[in-house]
């Protein structure tokens, strides 16, 4: 027998049919395989029902059978309520009463029903009731669905109401097509890897994912198939790995005289642990004559541009050109500046392509690329426009990458001869995402930072405590230290009564009128952003007021003090961020979050976790808990799958086991040959395969 059937469309299924599978199509089911992967949202114990005779008011929630005896809708001052009667035996009864979704209710249930109803009893009118209690309706077919056992109560939406979709309807669509083909389904994992770890048979799990037969089977169920669905993900990983290490790189061999110069002669600061042991990996994958696929994760002022500035010299030392590219023109700037400091003493010029380079500017660094002339160029996705040719790219360095598509990724890893890949990201990534985001790329990780780094003092402050803050401000500014202001607006919204940062900055013009207080924002042309940075960098302003344009890529070591306007409206990773712009110098340095009194519990948490650790692996941690995996960078992340069972954020050991044993069969059959994979083979290319094609990436 063969699994293909799990492909066969759901309308076939008996209960179904054509008109109302366009309605699980919109909830993602289109095959029994998508139906019997629509895990339930949660269960109900009903494994015992209780009598009517023996409730008491205020006990745990029970379930009652009963039939209905009387219904009404009982009009009130301002709502009408339904209320039920049931009774179990002749003369216990108990009513149940609705004071949300009467219409839908009262359209529901009739006399002569019978119920399975389940909720916590109360004190009501001199006998008991359940107030808003879950019920399902009974009937010969589907009684011993609904009562006597754990049941499943599926994730709902209104066109599935109205399709007739409710969980008992799940329930006996799901039960008929496991009782007729239940026997097809097979164990799509090897029996070494079920027996090894002590999974449940999958064709049981499957069963008992949705008709468990007790809490013990359920969560054994639960066990299998999270492991299964991360299992397969982290196989398709270690498959593209494989795959990976058999592209041919360039061979560069380190140590080079550039390299050893830098070392020894420009560089002020010896490299701290994690940067040497980085290092010594970026240039041990630069030198097997194998493509390097590597990110580089580090904490806001770990020192990864000193890293990734090393590994360039690696490349031009062995006669190849090097590309920077970063996702906006700031911090690009921001590099070209960083990286023309370290170079300099080299007598190495860098080149800056974006999208502000004029015609004039980039006809000579164009050309310069072709011939190999001009060695490093830095810039932003204007690097990998068609015209832009690069004659000997080795090494190819992209900054915080999530923020860059897959495709654009790609293009510039094609721009030369299979070039070396470094990736870099400023935002340290929770150990379980990075899996399963980079589980088929090399990772190194920088956590000390330099020494010297002072620490970062942050407080929450009310409204109230404004005038105390300007007070510190004009002592910062008054020992020759510079204060950054952060608003979440550019302009005044009409939506929002938020303060914004042009008038934030009219109003810290007048409160400071004896010091330089300037302005930056997205919204300004590059030359204008790039000569108030300048003035800021150089000392000539004393307080900066932005909006999140500086959250990465600025460097101010003098910058010690810093004003976050709003702070319950950024999301937690980008207060770190934006906190991490200072305490980049010797001096101590406070970060001021100034919040509204009124805040949600969620923006609470976030601001209570920046009081309480400048650790951005612990903030990352604490944000995808908050968040949720997927929008961990904000916005939805390319690349990530949404797992319908597994959980990133809670089921990191089994994540972790799925992984050890994923890579671990592969290393032994990569091409799943073997016999005893065929199975398991098959299960993969329908249902994981084609997805993971649409999640390849350079990085």
């Amino acid at each position: 027998m063969s699994l293909d059937f799990l492909q066969d469309s759901v309308q076939y299924l008996k209960g179904v049919g054509p008109q109302r599978s366009s309605a699980l199509a919109q909830s993602g089911i289109h095959t029994i395989h998508d139906l019997l992967s629509y895990y339930p949202r949660r269960y109900l114990d009903r494994t015992s029902v209780s009598r009517i005779r023996d409730l008491t008011a205020g006990s745990d929630p029970v379930t009652v059978i009963g039939t209905v005896v009387s219904t009404a809708i009982i009009p009130g001052k301002r709502n009408k309520r339904f209320e039920i009667t049931i009774e179990d035996d002749p003369g216990r009864r108990m009513k149940c009463v609705w004071f949300q979704g009467v219409a839908w209710v009262s359209r529901s249930l009739e006399l002569g029903h019978k119920l399975a109803v389940h909720g916590k009893p109360a004190k009501y009118g001199g006998g008991l009731s359940f107030s808003h209690p879950e019920f399902d309706r009974l009937d010969e077919d589907g009684s011993k669905l609904d009562t006597g056992r754990i049941i499943a109560l599926y994730p709902g939406s209104a066109l599935l109401e109205q399709s007739g979709f409710t969980s008992r309807s799940f329930r006996k669509i799901i039960y008929a097509l496991i009782k007729e083909r239940g026997e097809e389904l097979r164990e799509t994992l090897p029996a070494s890897v079920v027996e090894s770890l002590g999974l449940m048979d999958g064709r049981v799990a499957r069963r008992a994912i949705h008709f468990p037969k007790s809490q013990e089977e359920l969560d054994g169920a639960r066990d299998r198939l999270k492991f299964e669905e991360l299992f397969f993900f982290q196989m398709m990983l270690a498959i593209k790995r494989v795959g990976h290490t058999k592209i041919p790189g360039v061979v560069m061999p380190s140590n080079g005289t550039l390299e050893q110069h830098f070392l020894e002669h420009v560089l002020p600061f010896r490299l701290t642990n994690d940067q040497q042991k980085s290092l010594s990996e970026i240039r041990a994958d630069m030198a097997r004559g194998v493509q390097m696929n590597r990110l580089l994760q580090g904490d806001v002022g770990s020192g990864k541009t000193v890293v990734a500035a090393l590994s360039a010299l690696v490349a031009i030392d062995a006669g190849y050109q090097v590309a920077f590219m970063a996702p906006t023109e700031i911090l690009a700037e921001q590099h070209f500046r960083s990286l023309s400091v370290l170079f300099k003493p080299l007598g190495i010029e860098l080149n800056l392509l974006t999208g502000s380079t004029t015609a004039a500017q980039r006809k000579p660094i164009l050309s310069g690329l072709k011939t190999g002339s001009v060695k490093i160029v830095v810039g932003t996705h204007a690097i990998i426009q068609d015209k832009v040719e690069i004659h000997r790219l080795g090494l190819s360095v992209i900054d915080e990458q999530h923020r860059f598509g897959v495709l654009q990724r790609a293009v510039l890893s094609e721009k030369g001869d299979r070039p070396h890949v470094l990736l870099m990201t400023a935002t340290p990534i929770p150990r379980s995402l990075a899996l399963t985001l980079y589980g088929d790329i090399d990772v190194s990780v920088i956590r000390e930072l330099p020494p010297g780094r002072q620490p970062i003092k942050t407080k929450m402050v009310r409204e109230k405590e404004r005038e105390g803050i300007y007070k510190r401000m004009r002592e910062v500014v008054a020992s020759g230290q510079q204060c950054y202001i952060v608003f979440p607006l550019v302009e005044e919204s009409e939506k929002l009564d938020l303060r914004d940062a042009i008038s934030g900055h009219e109003q810290i013009k007048s409160t400071f009128p004896n010091v330089r207080v300037e302005l930056v924002h997205g919204r300004m042309k590059s030359v204008e952003k790039e000569a108030v940075m300048a003035r800021f960098v150089s000392g000539e302003s004393a307080i900066l007021v932005s909006t999140t344009v500086i959250e990465v890529g600025v460097d101010v070591p003098n910058a010690t003090f810093m004003l976050i306007e709003h702070a319950e409206r950024f999301g937690l990773s980008q207060l770190h961020q934006l906190r991490g712009r200072i305490g980049r110098g010797k001096h101590a340095s406070t970060c001021i979050l100034m919040a509204e009194y009124r805040q949600s519990e969620e923006s609470r948490r976030r601001l209570n976790a920046m009081e309480s650790t400048t650790d951005g692996f612990k903030i990352s941690e604490f944000d995808m808990e908050l968040r949720g995996a997927g929008d961990f960078f904000g916005t939805r992340q390319s690349g990530l799958p949404t797992f319908r069972i597994a959980n990133l954020i809670t089921d990191f050991h089994i994540l972790d086991q799925a992984r050890g044993a994923a890579f671990k069969l592969t290393e032994q059959d990569p091409n799943l040959t073997k016999p005893e994979h065929s199975e398991m083979k098959h299960y993969f290319q329908l249902f994981f395969e084609r997805k993971g094609l649409r999640l390849s990436r350079i990085g």
